[in-house]
């Protein structure tokens, strides 16, 4: 086997929300072809590494990257060339090198994302693998359990719903297949429930869910619970909750939005922590700043039914988590590769999140793409549970395919059973 890189070379594609990004492809001296690219959030934290655009208003509005792809064609490529595909760290930390800053901002954390992925698919195929196999050392045993975002928060036309996401999981599904049904169910009849509260059909929100009905997160959580019951799912689908809380913080004032009015941290915590008493909440996600350090040891400390998980608080940051978990801040993070920029960082944060009991959540992001590597890692890594996003467009659908086809391939694979991490 001659696993030593032949050629390195990047172009520009778009992601679901037609923004540009950068593709890149390894191929090895045996012809083993590796193929990444990096998608791009909407909420996106402050500490997350560097999207290099070109800022050019007359391409993409500014969000053409060929500055990118000039990076890796001419400057990340001939420092890789020749060497051993699947010496992931060494090649990662040739890259980080090259770039020199901490959010990668010299080279582009999307660029050097990107190739990351791109070497480390190559690797599996140069060892006959798939990549979720590479990552498991073996055979998988289980798939996680997926979670639907079914109601958007954001500015509306009449309202503003301060939280970002309203998530459902079929925790109690017996397979990924009924698991994948109950989320799809459940969705398409949320449809009829909110169109009858409305008297009128939701509109598709930009992360493809509905866009929320109400300003009232508990409003959105009873119609949520109508359409659970309507379908016979009650007592088997949990909720959760991505705040995004940083979106609608107001520094000025040190307060958070919610239901029209500014709040302080400990009025936001008390009012989610009695929604987490009264629904099955299994997480809830940026509950607030990604600054707030001195309340999140306290939301953490209350709010015992349900997990408290960091994103943008966090940004796959190991440095980060071990801050959070020092100061008993959360029960875990969402774990999103292209937030540190390559794969060895965010599997060392993986690695220190496992080794403490902290949970890893992965997730794609709201500029997805078909065949994200995130699904490689979630199957590979053999989580609990994962985020998928909508049941409703191709890049998000094909998560729910591939979990249904990596358990199909995979005799006595089964879906993961998250009762121990349930706090409801």
């Amino acid at each position: 086997m001659n696993s030593k890189i032949k050629s390195v070379h990047a172009r520009q594609i778009v992601d679901c929300k037609c923004r540009p990004m950068v593709e890149v492809d390894v191929v090895t001296e045996d012809g083993c072809l590796g193929r990444g690219c990096a998608p791009t959030g909407s909420s996106v934290g402050m500490f997350e590494s560097c999207v290099l655009r070109d800022n050019n208003p007359d391409e993409y509005h500014g969000l053409s990257v060929h500055k990118a792809v000039d990076n890796v064609n001419n400057i990340i490529a001939p420092a890789l060339i020749g060497k051993d595909v699947t010496r992931q760290k060494e090649l990662d930390q040739i890259m980080i090198d090259l770039d020199g800053t901490p959010d990668k901002r010299n080279l582009g954390g999307n660029t050097i994302y990107s190739t990351s992925i791109a070497l480390f698919r190559a690797a599996a195929k140069a060892s006959h693998q798939t990549l979720y196999n590479y990552i498991a050392g073996g055979s998988i045993q289980t798939v996680p359990v997926p979670s639907f975002n079914v109601i958007n928060g954001g500015h509306y036309e009449n309202l503003t719903q301060p939280f970002n996401e309203f998530i459902i999981m079929p925790y109690g599904a017996s397979s990924i297949y009924e698991a994948v049904e109950m989320g799809i169910n459940t969705f398409q009849e949320l449809e009829k429930v909110i169109t009858s509260y409305l008297g009128y059909k939701p509109v598709v929100a930009p992360s493809y869910g509905y866009a929320s009905p109400s300003e009232d997160p508990e409003v959105n959580l009873n119609l949520m619970s109508e359409a659970i019951e309507n379908c016979g799912y009650t007592g088997r689908i949990g909720f959760a909750f991505d705040c995004a809380s940083s979106e609608m913080y107001d520094r000025q004032t040190n307060t958070y939005l919610l239901k029209g009015d500014r709040v302080s941290a400990d009025t936001l915590i008390s009012y989610v922590k009695k929604l987490t008493e009264k629904f099955p909440f299994v997480f809830i996600e940026d509950l607030l700043d990604e600054e707030d350090w001195e309340s999140y040891p306290k939301a953490h400390k209350e709010m015992t039914c349900t997990n408290l998980l960091g994103d943008d608080f966090i940004v796959t940051n190991l440095e980060r988590l071990k801050r959070a978990y020092e100061c008993n801040a959360l029960d875990g993070f969402i774990l999103k590769p292209n937030q540190v920029g390559t794969i060895t960082e965010a599997l060392n944060t993986y690695e220190f999140a496992k080794a403490h009991n902290l949970i890893a959540t992965p997730s794609g992001r709201s500029g997805g793409v078909i065949g994200d590597v995130v699904m490689d890692l979630a199957v590979g890594l053999q989580v609990g549970f994962i985020k998928n996003g909508a049941p409703r467009s191709g890049e998000r659908i094909d998560k729910l395919n591939f979990l249904m086809r990596a358990c199909d391939l995979t005799p006595g694979c089964a879906l993961a059973d998250i009762s121990p991490l349930l706090k409801f």
